[in-house]
């Protein structure tokens, strides 16, 4: 029964995800007709309506974790259905380039607290042997709104000709609406309970859930508060810290600098500038939200079984040969077939590498006491590279002159970066309790 209340709960966390994954990728149906509507540059069209949200992204990344810690995870994850839910009404009803810049921005402000709250929340209600599987279910669900997203847009630009792009955007007020409904029904974080509001009978009440013996609760209660016994300050930018921030850093640099976002954000673009026409660009799209989720499931699967480290490694791979091979399609007009295959790799690639691990990874690496800001450290990275990528992508497709090869060919040699960071800097952390962790990786 335990179990089941735990799962529950990730579920309707993790649906933050969801809503994540079809907030960012939604826009892709919306690119070249909103372009087209207000007659913008590329380089306008790529900051202020493509990478918007990205930059509201950045700025709740980078402060979500003040929430977090001051209101509590549940709080917080409440306000950014909130922000989903205005954004996506927003959006769709937007004016001119001006208020639709503001409701992305706005949607994307949700997107970036989420990135925090929810990994942190799912990493501590659960125990070292599912804690993989459990956050991972947060990445599962992003990749399960693109793919609803890729499908939306698709049957909504069949069923409506005219401004199909504002209902693209507004169905999203449905999820939302249903999130914020649900995430009322989880309790707070026990760790958050007892190491930010004091509050150790609350805290015992939600352990009764995830543990079965009032041994196992005392034991965890000791291990969490004597995690930060020795703590003068609770700053993140500490020497001590200065591993486990070097190992967010990379991780969410090298996420975005395989080339993920560039590809999901502009897929039918690129499929059209491989010679693929319009509508069956928009429907190929949805394959590539298919395999995301087929094989983020496997890497669901893996994560708890082969680990962190090993699935970075065998997706570094992957990402290498993938991304050469469609560099190599791009440059020399191989066929379609090919091109597709490859791009399907590549996205198969990330799913069960980078895709299965970065928020679990991320959410494992720092102490109870500063994991809402090493989190939120983590995910602005990771929002600030997409959003550079996403927004100079339309300028950069332009000087090449719509064939994108050079930029494959560049993320391609990144991840050769990245396989090294896996073999040699990386540590495994498995099946090993948070508390445990910190010994491990904060160094004194």
């Amino acid at each position: 029964m335990y179990k089941n209340k735990v799962f529950g709960w990730s579920v309707a966390v993790a649906l933050a995800g969801f809503l994540l994954g079809f907030d960012t990728i939604v826009i892709s149906g919306a690119d070249q007709p909103i372009q087209r509507l207000w007659n913008m540059s590329p380089l306008f069209h790529g900051i202020c309506i493509m990478s918007m949200a990205l930059w509201g992204t950045v700025i709740g990344a980078l402060f979500g974790g003040i929430p977090c810690d001051k209101y509590g995870r549940k709080k917080t994850l409440f306000w950014i259905g909130i922000l989903y839910l205005v954004s996506a009404i927003g959006s769709g009803l937007a004016w001119d380039p001006v208020s639709f810049s503001l409701f992305r921005f706005i949607g994307g402000l949700g997107v970036g607290a989420s990135s925090v709250a929810a990994p942190t929340y799912i990493a501590e209600i659960s125990s070292p042997a599912n804690r993989g599987k459990l956050v991972a279910l947060y990445q599962f669900n992003i990749v399960l709104g693109i793919l609803v997203a890729f499908i939306s847009n698709y049957l909504i630009g069949e069923i409506i000709q005219e401004d199909s792009w504002r209902w693209m955007l507004g169905v999203e007020a449905i999820p939302a609406a249903i999130y914020c409904i649900w995430v009322l029904s989880v309790p707070d974080s026990p760790r958050w309970l007892l190491l930010k509001a004091n509050r150790e009978e609350d805290a015992r009440n939600v352990l009764k859930h995830m543990y079965e013996t009032i041994e196992e609760i005392n034991k965890v209660v000791y291990d969490i508060t004597h995690s930060v016994a020795h703590a003068v300050n609770n700053s993140l930018f500490q020497r001590k810290f200065n591993y486990a921030l070097t190992l967010a850093f990379l991780i969410a640099f090298f996420n975005q600098l395989s080339g993920i976002n560039f590809v999901l954000y502009y897929a039918p673009r690129l499929l059209e500038a491989a010679g693929i026409g319009a509508e069956d660009a928009l429907f190929q799209s949805t394959s590539i939200g298919i395999v995301n989720l087929i094989f983020t499931l496997l890497g669901m699967y893996l994560i708890d079984r082969m680990g962190r480290k090993t699935l970075i490694i065998i997706g570094s791979i992957g990402y290498i040969i993938s991304l050469s091979v469609v560099a190599w399609a791009y440059a020399t007009g191989a066929s379609q077939d090919i091109l597709l295959s490859f791009v399907l790799m590549f996205i198969a690639s990330h799913a069960v590498g980078q895709g299965a691990v970065i928020w679990v990874f991320i959410s494992e690496i720092f102490p109870t006491d500063v994991r809402a800001n090493g989190q939120a450290w983590g995910s602005g990275t990771h929002w600030v590279f997409a959003a550079l990528i996403t927004a100079l992508t339309p300028f950069f497709i332009s000087l090449v002159g719509d064939n994108p090869w050079p930029l494959f060919a560049f993320f391609a040699i990144m991840m050769v970066f990245q396989l090294f960071f896996g073999l040699f800097m990386m540590p495994e952390t498995k099946g090993v309790s948070l508390e445990d962790l910190e010994k491990q990786i904060v160094r004194s």
